[in-house]
């Protein structure tokens, strides 16, 4: 267990206090516009408060119509560099790697939230989405990167991007999402380029000490193991990332795929040559002993996710009692009240089975 709690340096950027990644949580709780709540702010600095060795925010669009949810966070205008800049300062005043998250939903945009036709790498039967013409993907990509240096300029000390969870980027890296006949589309290798393009513009127009990650999907939304672990193995070896953050629903699990089976999902990533980059895992990370297995198992680091919405200070805990187990569920509105939840995550959290205790209705 002391291994947790050990210092993380990364290649650029400054070093996590501790093992304990605050998970990117949609929470529905900033403003129409975009622009940061105080009931956003209290959440995230809370955790930052509690411990967490970096704090990260929710997915944050980059393109107006990349929005996939309401009260989304937003950083593709300078009109939210003022909510952006006061978050960033206070995570980083209570000692907490600051990261903002890059995001856009492609044809997982809402139609009726957006306002127009969502857009995908290829035109999209089920969803309704339209191909993105090449001067749009190539705008993507720009929009992508004028947000890495929106969020420098905000004092984040880094970013991430989204490309897990079958969101725009993942949709570019899937054969079944991505059907195009040009330089993004076809081989791997073209359909991982707006991934290479946007990292390479961040790395040449971002500070030379600013922190980039990649979050991934290993399985699911049309992706699969081998293509992902090549591309994790392409970009560690490439050496601009300075972290992997793989999303794999369950850390200790087996791929899905049959002829993958047999071995864990997270050592297909763990075995991989990293250099400096450092790996993290998600995944029903809930105690203390299920992180320090996940770092015995090859992770540099934990990201945690419902025991950080339980227990604002949930690094503490398991510092102070190694055994600490998080609170049972379901847990009342009143509870997530005082961790720091404004109504409207109460209400999202309704739709975790078995989260929020039903209200009692007086006889």
């Amino acid at each position: 267990m002391t291994a947790l709690f050990e210092p993380l340096t990364f290649a650029r950027g400054p070093a996590m206090k501790n093992r304990f990644m605050l998970a990117p949580l949609t929470n529905l709780q900033s403003h129409p516009d975009g622009t940061l709540s105080d009931e956003e702010f209290h959440w995230l600095t809370m955790r930052a408060k509690g411990g967490f060795g970096l704090t990260m925010t929710c997915a944050s669009y980059v393109q107006r119509r990349g929005q996939g949810f309401p009260g989304q966070l937003g950083i593709f205008s300078d009109d939210h560099l003022p909510g952006l800049t006061r978050l960033a300062a206070t995570i980083r005043a209570e000692g907490s790697v600051a990261i903002a998250q890059l995001h856009h939903a492609g044809m997982r945009s809402p139609k009726d939230l957006i306002g127009e036709t969502p857009v995908c790498p290829s035109d999209n039967a089920e969803t309704g989405a339209r191909a993105l013409a090449p001067s749009e993907v190539e705008q993507l990509t720009e929009d992508f990167i004028a947000a890495a240096v929106r969020s420098e300029r905000a004092g984040f000390d880094g970013a991430e991007l989204h490309g897990a969870h079958g969101y725009v980027l993942c949709q570019f890296l899937s054969a079944e999402t991505n059907r195009r006949d040009d330089a993004w589309g076809g081989s791997l290798e073209n359909r991982s380029r707006i991934v290479r393009d946007i990292v390479r513009g961040i790395r040449q127009r971002c500070r030379a000490d600013f922190s980039l990650g990649l979050r991934l999907s290993p399985e699911r939304f049309g992706v699969k193991l081998a293509e992902i672990r090549d591309v994790a193995a392409e970009l560690m070896r490439a050496g601009d990332l300075d972290y992997l953050d793989m999303s794999l629903w369950d850390v200790f699990k087996e791929p899905v795929e049959p002829d993958h089976q047999g071995r864990s999902l997270m050592s297909y990533f763990t075995e991989l040559p990293r250099g400096d980059v450092r790996l993290g895992v998600a995944g029903k990370i809930v105690t203390g002993p299920d992180a320090a297995k996940a770092l015995a198992n090859g992770a540099d680091f934990a990201i945690v996710g419902r025991s950080a919405i339980l227990h604002h200070d949930f690094p503490q805990r398991v510092k102070a009692d190694p055994e600490f187990r998080p609170t049972s569920l379901p847990v009342s509105r009143d509870y997530l009240r005082a961790e720091g939840l404004s109504a409207k995550f109460i209400d999202y959290m309704g739709n975790w089975k078995g989260f929020v205790a039903e209200d009692k209705v007086a006889a």
